[in-house]
């Protein structure tokens, strides 16, 4: 057959659309499923209760397959438990499927699977820095409880864990809840407020411009039930002492709420002045109340005589902030006084008023803001009236109120979320940072400043203790 031009003008048309196809057709089969592009998790070695707290929620996002490579024995049992409790509660249930592998070389199993892309670390804090390396080098997420590092080496270990999550272009996030807690939430937005607050003094290291102080509990209740608190919780060596453990939330608040959103370098940022720490004692049938041991484990006999174990899980540190003093304190106790709990004390000291967050007697035990200004007059009442509906228009339902010494913030119920809401509140931010690699630039070097405050106050409260 003769082939004309009109017949090869038709061929060449047709060659053409047939590669235009399968160009599409590749494109789009190379394309990840909207499966493949859900967020995955792992769990590593779970021994802290957070672990499973970030799990209380679901999230659209998340794949409901959650993959656990851990150590056996009674923490894993103990977290797989507290996720049944979530996914057979009568209200909201979570439907959460959990994979275990319990082998002994369970980390290197993980890096190999690689099942999922986000790292959820709670546990042994002695552990838990080389985790955190471990799984940034081998291009995983990681989202860290507090704290991620408890003494000087570890630190130098987290400034190489920054380095690789950045040359890796994955994330390193720690899980600050207190962020969320309404009271400071409001404390931080109100301090913004020039016509209400002031400028932030100075302070001095005998009255200084900031302080938060937070007394915890050993025993508690976590989602309904008495926690068990496992053994080496109550070792410094492998938990961390107070002023690096808790502590880490308070310093973070002072950041968060005198520099919101600003970079700070710990290297000129940074001068802690002054630091101590002090013991708890438990009794042994105390420890046995909260670990369901019969008796101390030879790892804590360096702690403890046949009756009696100390804790230095108790501590304060002074120290300028970018010129403004501020001091934290840690306090454990045993057990809370009956219908009360873990409380919180901050104030923040201004030019026109102090912010005050109170727990005590007065408050029914629950968080309550003060503004108490420094010269009462209307002049000072007039401008916060006016200013304050900045906040009401933001925060639906929130007032003022007359209180002894000035006003207090009454804050209606949907607001007041406890210490286990925050975790889906923190995972959510957390998620989006992956999704959207939009993470704040100031968020990495204020966690290393974070964590430079509650080594260098370890270092100095040792000193003073030898």
């Amino acid at each position: 057959m003769q082939i004309t031009f009109s017949h090869k003008k038709y061929f060449i048309t047709k060659l053409i659309a047939c590669v235009a196809f399968c160009e599409v057709f590749f494109m789009l089969s190379c394309q990840p499923s909207s499966e493949n592009k859900k967020i995955k998790f792992i769990t590593l070695d779970p021994g802290h209760f957070h672990a499973a707290l970030v799990q209380k929620s679901m999230y659209p996002d998340v794949d409901t397959t959650v993959y656990i490579y851990s150590t056996d024995g009674e923490d894993l049992r103990s977290h797989l438990n507290r996720i049944n409790g979530y996914n057979s509660r009568t209200d909201n249930p979570t439907h959460w499927n959990e994979v275990v592998y319990t082998g002994a070389d369970f980390m290197e199993k993980m890096i190999a699977e690689k099942k999922g892309n986000v790292v959820v670390l709670s546990g042994n804090n002695e552990k838990k820095t080389d985790y955190i390396l471990q799984s940034l080098q081998n291009g995983f997420h990681v989202f860290a409880d507090k704290p991620m590092v408890i003494d000087a080496v570890g630190f130098e270990k987290l400034k190489q864990a920054f380095d690789i999550a950045a040359k890796n272009k994955v994330l390193l996030y720690d899980i600050m809840t207190e962020r969320f807690e309404i009271t400071t939430v409001l404390q931080k937005e109100l301090s913004m407020i020039p016509e209400i607050l002031g400028n932030l003094e100075k302070g001095t290291a005998d009255n200084p411009a900031i302080t938060k102080e937070s007394v915890h509990h050993f025993y508690k209740q976590v989602s309904g039930n008495i926690l068990t608190r496992p053994a080496w919780f109550l070792d410094t060596r492998q938990q961390g002492e107070g002023i690096v453990d808790v502590m880490t939330h308070l310093v973070d608040l002072v950041q968060w709420e005198c520099f919101p959103e600003q970079t700070l370098d710990y290297k000129k940022d940074i001068s802690v002045t002054s630091a101590k720490r002090w013991t708890t004692a438990l009794s042994l049938n105390q420890f046995k109340a909260i670990t369901k041991q019969d008796s101390f484990p030879d790892f804590l006999k360096q702690a403890a005589n046949d009756s009696i174990l100390n804790i230095f899980c108790n501590g304060e540190i002074n120290y300028e902030l970018k010129g403004i003093h501020a001091k934290t304190v840690v306090t454990w106790n045993y057990q809370a006084p009956e219908g009360t709990g873990d409380t919180h004390y901050s104030i923040m000291r201004g030019t026109k008023s102090n912010l005050i967050i109170r727990q005590g007697k007065e408050e029914a035990y629950k968080p309550v803001l003060y503004i108490e200004p420094i010269v009462n007059d209307q002049a000072f009442e007039t401008g916060l009236i006016e200013n304050f509906k900045k906040i009401s228009s933001r925060f639906k339902g929130v007032e003022l109120e007359k209180s002894a010494a000035g006003w207090r913030i009454k804050i209606p119920q949907e607001l007041n979320e406890d210490h286990e809401g925050h975790f889906g509140r923190v995972t959510n931010n957390f998620l989006q940072y992956v999704k959207n690699n939009n993470m704040p630039s100031w968020e990495v070097p204020n966690m290393l400043a974070k964590y430079y405050t509650t080594i260098q106050g370890l270092e100095i409260a040792k000193k003073n203790n030898q």
